[in-house]
């Protein structure tokens, strides 16, 4: 199964900050994108190992994920 997961970038100490908001505690941080891919599987099997399968059968499913930009 393939699980979403958010991407942002802290300003001030330029690391990658990855979460999966729809699972508590789901969320790491690494210098590279790279790194901080390999780190938030880690979480996500750490955490998936503590949530009944009941549970994560009603996780989300996102498709086409895209962005948009809105000027400031």
């Amino acid at each position: 199964m393939k699980y979403t997961f958010l991407i942002e970038k802290d300003v001030e100490s330029g690391k990658y900050v990855g979460t999966i908001p729809y699972i508590k505690g789901a969320h790491t941080c690494a210098d590279s994108l790279d790194e901080l891919k390999a780190n938030i599987k880690e979480v996500l099997e750490l955490c998936l190992k503590e949530i009944p399968k009941e549970e994560i059968q009603q996780f989300p499913i996102f498709e086409g994920i895209s962005q948009v930009e809105i000027a400031s």
